[in-house]
């Protein structure tokens, strides 16, 4: 399991954030170590200084000369954590707080003092606490007839601390001020460099809802491959379509005349109309996938925005008077902005069919509204008070030629023809239950160019 999130601008993200993250860090330890190296040299050589003036008063033979001995500030303040102090011969002279070397000792068994090891002419370096806190010492020594002379110098360690603190609390400003900035360049970066997929997204968008034929292909040289791909996906899913269309249409003109024909021939021969009834629904079937035939193929330039409110407003004045024994109320709901991306003969059928099957079966009042779904899509619902249709048969109702029914006329087609076109165009057809107790119609078109989202 990744903690990465599944986007891709997600990833980026928090890639270049942890990147910056640690580099900035990095970066504050680094230039910490560096300030901290370059204060400290600056107070290892005020120390040096201390114990060159303090070997002045060394003799050759090992005595001290304590006239060549000055005790200046700051090394006359026994509590500001200065001091020095030289070992010879068994004698020790020194400041008023002079450097504890018990203190400065290193433990049992552990690591030698940074000096230990080194050339003795050469100062070493020691940091230790006592009570003056902590502290730096700097120790130099010098080989004399009488013995070694051991010189010490030291200094409180807060000399270093306080300007390091100083400066680094700025610099850790700075630091995340320039973290700021990285951030937001980099979601600037992200933006700028995802914005292709983007335009790529919406070029795809734009060639299923009928507004192009195919991805623009000015693209960037990473997706140029890509979205050629895409659009020689597109031309062959096109070219097959109209292939299979047209031998669709071929089969459907070769049936529709011979039908004919046959139905005028059994006419005579049909005297209680089973023969017809059976000829009427293949020519029904035939009908409708002559309708599928001649259905504006989805994704194509050449798709007009059908308005939606005029086209129920016909069909809805054209059933009340086939239906006008029935003496149903249809109340209709829809903005005369809205408009779906249809043929008009295609939703002609698709509504028309929905009616119908609503008129039939209605008691007294029929529903019919639609809205935008945000999206590119919006839902017509088609509702009766009619008795509906068990949850259990809804999918069967939905299967060309199912009838579930015998008591009214039809060959069943209504709701398969309205599924087939509405899924013809990517959108649904969904059956519920109604508020006013019937059957309830959902039908998910795609919005036209001049419908409103």
């Amino acid at each position: 399991m990744t903690l990465l999130p599944r986007s891709l601008y997600g990833r980026l993200l928090v890639t270049a954030l942890v990147a910056t993250l640690a580099a900035l860090a990095f970066a504050a330890l680094t230039i910490g170590a560096v300030l901290d190296r370059f204060v400290m040299h600056g107070l290892d050589e005020r120390l040096d200084a201390q114990i060159a003036i303090l070997a002045q008063a060394v003799r050759p033979d090992g005595r001290i000369d304590r006239t060549r001995l000055i005790l200046a500030a700051p090394y006359d303040d026994p509590a500001n954590g200065w001091g020095w102090r030289i070992d010879a011969a068994g004698r020790t002279v020194a400041s008023p707080a002079p450097p504890d070397l018990d203190a400065m000792r290193p433990p049992r068994d552990g690591p030698p003092p940074p000096f230990a090891g080194r050339d003795p002419a050469q100062p070493g370096a020691l940091d230790w606490r006592d009570r003056h806190g902590q502290r730096h010492a700097r120790s130099l020594t010098l080989a004399t007839p009488a013995g070694q002379v051991r010189i010490t110098a030291s200094a409180p360690r807060a000399i270093v601390d306080r300007p390091l603190r100083a400066a680094m609390a700025p610099l850790l400003g700075s630091l995340a001020l320039l973290g700021l900035a990285l951030g937001a360049a980099t979601l600037v970066q992200l933006r700028v460099g995802l914005a292709p997929l983007k335009r790529m997204r919406e070029g795809l968008a734009a060639v299923r809802s009928g507004q192009a034929t195919a991805i623009p292909a000015d693209q960037p040289r990473e997706l140029a491959p890509l979205a050629s791909e895409i659009n020689a996906l597109l031309e062959e899913n096109a070219a097959a379509l109209a292939n299979a269309r047209g031998h669709v249409a071929n089969l459907a003109h070769g049936l529709k005349t011979p039908l004919a024909t046959l139905a005028l021939t059994v006419r005579p021969l049909d005297p209680d109309g089973a023969l017809g009834a059976q000829i009427a629904r293949i020519d029904q079937a035939v009908r409708h996938h002559l309708g599928r035939a001649r259905a504006a193929t989805p994704g194509i330039a050449s798709r007009v925005a059908t308005p939606l409110a005029s086209t129920v407003a016909g069909l809805v004045d054209a059933l009340s008077r086939i239906h006008a024994e029935r003496r149903i109320t249809a109340a209709v709901a829809i903005d005369p902005m809205l408009a779906v991306a249809v043929d008009p003969q295609d939703l002609d059928e698709l509504i028309g069919n929905l009616l119908d099957n609503a008129w039939r079966w209605a008691t007294r009042r029929i529903a019919v509204e639609a809205r935008a779904d945000g999206g590119r899509f919006l839902v017509l619902t088609i509702a009766d008070d009619g008795p509906g249709i068990p949850e259990a048969t809804r999918a069967a109702a939905l299967a060309a030629g199912q009838r579930l029914d015998e008591r009214g006329d039809g060959h069943g087609f209504g709701l398969s023809i309205a599924t087939e076109l509405a899924t013809l165009y990517g959108g649904t057809l969904r059956l519920d239950t109604a508020a006013l107790g019937g059957l309830a119609v959902h039908v998910t078109l795609p919005l036209g160019s001049g419908g409103s989202a």
